[in-house]
């Protein structure tokens, strides 16, 4: 397995100015977050020049796995260290992208033999992903797969959930917790998984169990060409994204596990299922309505 991976020169603490200290010592809410600009955008660029000043530009595998990770430094490295060397006859490529975080999650990933893409500002799982996304793409991606950093997917999976592609069967492949196996710990969320894949089902029609599974595979060009600006419910904004633009979606029986260490970043307040709902709605709107009504 080839692992990619890099350390951005600068690093700022979320919602901190490192090198000014002018703004308040306390982080934003991650659910205040202002959407993301179209990519790239001044993070994005400045950790596109320094990976490629760092790597001179190198091409990557077909297969490109993404892992977004923030302060995952107690995680990080057993999920890299059971990632899979090859899957279907390709080499297993990893991009992890380091969203502005203030521990060592950078430097255990260089411990595992890893390069990561640093991004200098915390600004969420949606803009790591976006990032990741465009990355892969511009150095060969043609299939990328997206993990956690923090051990809830089994990715000894990658190759059930990578075969739809090779076989031309579906353009975008998510597992589903519900037709799977879960280990859950919290029952609000156990809820929500279920209301919001009955809404996600109502707004597409179609028949969908999990719009919030992450480990899943999909085409390079696909995730590029989806309009991403949530920097934190990206998930749904995907799905929906994807869907619109007529991808062909494949959901699998697959496993999700809890947390090998740390503490999720997501919430279980209704707040947070209230913002869930909000992205969801708001691309349906965007991709399905507003884009059509523009045609």
């Amino acid at each position: 397995m080839a692992v990619l991976s890099g350390v951005g020169a600068g690093r700022r603490r979320a919602g901190v100015s490192v090198a000014t200290g002018t703004e308040s010592e306390r982080p934003r809410a991650r659910d205040s977050r202002a959407a993301l600009t179209p990519y790239p955008d001044d993070v994005d660029a400045r950790a596109i020049a320094e990976f490629h000043a760092r790597y001179d530009r190198p091409r990557l595998s077909e297969l490109v796995v993404v892992i977004a990770a923030y302060n995952e430094q107690d995680g990080l490295g057993a999920v890299l260290a059971e990632m899979p060397k090859r899957c279907h006859g390709m080499a297993v490529d990893v991009l992890v992208v380091v969203d502005g975080a203030t521990d060592e999650t950078a430097e255990v990933a260089r411990q595992q033999g890893a390069h990561t893409c640093v991004a200098d500002t915390n600004r969420g799982q949606g803009a790591a992903l976006r990032l990741g996304y465009h990355l892969a793409a511009e150095c060969g991606a043609r299939y990328v797969v997206t993990t956690d950093a923090d051990g809830q997917y089994d990715n000894t999976e990658m190759d059930a959930l990578v075969r739809p592609l090779v076989d031309d069967e579906a353009d975008f492949v998510t597992g589903s917790r519900r037709l799977g196996h879960e280990e859950s710990d919290s029952r609000m969320r156990w809820v929500g998984v279920r209301v919001f894949a009955w809404l996600a089902s109502l707004l597409t029609l179609r028949k969908i169990t999990d719009t919030s599974f992450g480990f899943r595979a999909m085409r390079a060009e696909l995730a590029c060409s989806v309009t991403l600006t949530e920097p934190q419910y990206q998930a749904s904004e995907l799905l929906l994204g994807v869907l619109a633009r007529g991808a062909r979606l494949r959901e699998l029986p697959l496993s999700m596990r809890l947390r090998t260490s740390g503490a999720s970043k997501k919430g279980r307040s209704l707040r947070y299922g209230a913002n869930y709902a909000r992205v969801m709605l708001g691309t349906w709107l965007r991709e399905y309505l507003l884009r059509d009504h523009r045609k």
